[in-house]
């Protein structure tokens, strides 16, 4: 049981960060479309404009639209069967994590270092305060609307962490995993076969 207890931490710090960098992914859909009889589309320029990010951002993330609907088989066309759009949104996440750990007893002192002690005490374990961290929290829907009906069709959203960093690379690379997270819930008929 002892192994055990030594094995769990390390693997639900493993789980955690994990956690962090993956995209969390919801869609929904207009039940009565067909989605078979899409093939083309082009970017809703209205609608896109209206996206709070920078226009090098609102660039890549488009770039990485086109790249997934051209894996998907469509063709970008000035007479598209479905128009679409982006919106996004992001916040400031505060996380405090207590140090505070203990096991057996009442947690008190354990063998390890201590300024004012070092020897065996009643439990094991060890303290350390909170520890507060930020990140940044985005959201990014990717709409699609039907050119003739005028009616969104379909709504993808992917939640995660955004990297605060200068390293253009790295932020192309998020958003190319948010993108292509986000999409591969479409066509939600696709999904439904799985």
């Amino acid at each position: 049981m002892k192994r055990f207890k030594f094995l769990a931490l390390p693997l639900m710090v493993l789980v955690f960060l994990n956690s962090c960098s993956s995209v969390r992914v919801l869609s929904d859909y207009d039940h009565k479309a067909d989605f078979n009889g899409y093939k083309s589309y082009a970017f809703y320029k209205t609608g896109i404009d209206k996206a709070q990010i920078s226009d090098l951002d609102k660039k890549r993330i488009l770039r990485a639209i086109e790249t997934e609907m051209s894996n998907r088989g469509f063709v970008k066309s000035e007479s598209p069967d479905l128009l679409i759009s982006i919106f996004t949104k992001e916040q400031e996440r505060v996380d405090v994590y207590n140090n505070n750990f203990g096991w057996g007893g009442w947690g008190g002192w354990g063998w390890g270092w201590n300024p004012w002690a070092w020897g065996p005490g009643y439990g094991w374990g060890w303290g350390g305060g909170s520890q507060v961290s930020t990140r940044t929290e985005g959201s990014l829907y990717i709409d699609l609307i039907d050119t003739q009906s005028k009616d969104l069709v379909w709504q993808g959203k992917g939640e995660g962490t955004l990297s605060n960093t200068n390293n253009r690379e790295k932020k192309e690379q998020r958003i190319k995993e948010f993108v292509s997270q986000i999409l591969e819930q479409y066509p939600p008929n696709a999904i439904a076969a799985k």
